[in-house]
């Protein structure tokens, strides 16, 4: 088929896709229950009776979790809507070279939204050990960006790919599923409590889901089968993205947000 004609049909894509996950994020907000979880600054504090310092913690705000779920995917629409309408000559462009500047930007806040979420199904509710994952699921995601930009042409002039912003970024990504995993171990450990187990689901099938957007583009750069065309790794991108961002956010509802 050819390029225009395949470039129109995921023109088309992306405008369910924008439809899909806007009806997903107002379905979350419609359907659930009020549920706000808090955050906390922890810092340290002087004990004038035992002459030192001791750990503490304050209540900064509470964040409602179906709100949390929901914006991951009105940021995801809103990708898709603007790839599909005004972006969609850049967008058409870049794929023709083997980057897509749009997707990585958008995984740099959704993915990073999303694993905020199951942060605080596991009791991590520190404001900054939140934003340090944020900040490294974003880094993940942006050398995903570097990857793409580093590698333009390489593979047409018979070069090897550059893998080293993809290790770094895979690096960034391993270190918030640690920590997730850490407070599973110290809830059980330290207070014999765990979390319900359909956190333990959400943990398994996301962690899964993310390592699929890695193996996606292992295989693209490593021109695997359908995947040495760079449109057919695209489409995988975005079916990837919209069973990943489903199934977080409906398994959040099945066990936390349903009425």
């Amino acid at each position: 088929m050819e390029p225009e004609k395949r470039l129109a049909g995921l023109r088309r894509f992306n405008w369910v896709m924008a439809v899909l996950h806007a009806a997903q994020g107002i379905a979350i907000i419609a359907l659930s229950v009020d549920f706000k979880l808090p955050i906390t600054a922890n810092y340290l504090t002087f004990d004038v009776a035992t002459q030192s310092l001791l750990p503490a913690s304050s209540e900064l705000f509470r964040l409602s979790l179906p709100w949390l779920v929901a914006v991951f995917f009105f940021l995801s629409s809103f990708a898709h809507l603007s790839i599909a309408s005004y972006y969609n000559k850049t967008y058409d462009d870049n794929l023709l070279k083997g980057i897509n500047k749009a997707r990585w930007w958008e995984y740099s806040f959704s993915a990073s939204i999303m694993m905020i979420a199951i942060s605080l199904l596991v009791g991590i509710y520190d404001f900054g050990s939140l934003l340090m994952i944020f900040s490294l699921v974003a880094t993940m995601n942006l050398l995903g960006l570097v990857m793409e930009v580093q590698n333009q042409g390489r593979l047409e002039r018979g070069e090897k790919p550059n893998w080293f912003s993809f290790n770094l970024g895979s690096f960034a990504g391993l270190i918030p599923w640690i920590v997730v995993g850490l407070a599973f171990y110290w809830s059980a450990k330290f207070s014999g409590a765990t979390p319900p187990t359909f956190v333990y689901w959400i943990y398994v099938s996301i962690f899964v889901f993310f390592n699929c957007f890695a193996l996606n583009m292992i295989l693209q750069y490593k021109k695997v089968g359908k995947w040495a065309d760079y449109l057919y790794g695209e489409k995988a991108y975005i079916v990837l993205s919209l069973v990943a961002k489903s199934l977080l956010a409906w398994q959040v509802f099945a066990g936390t947000l349903r009425p």
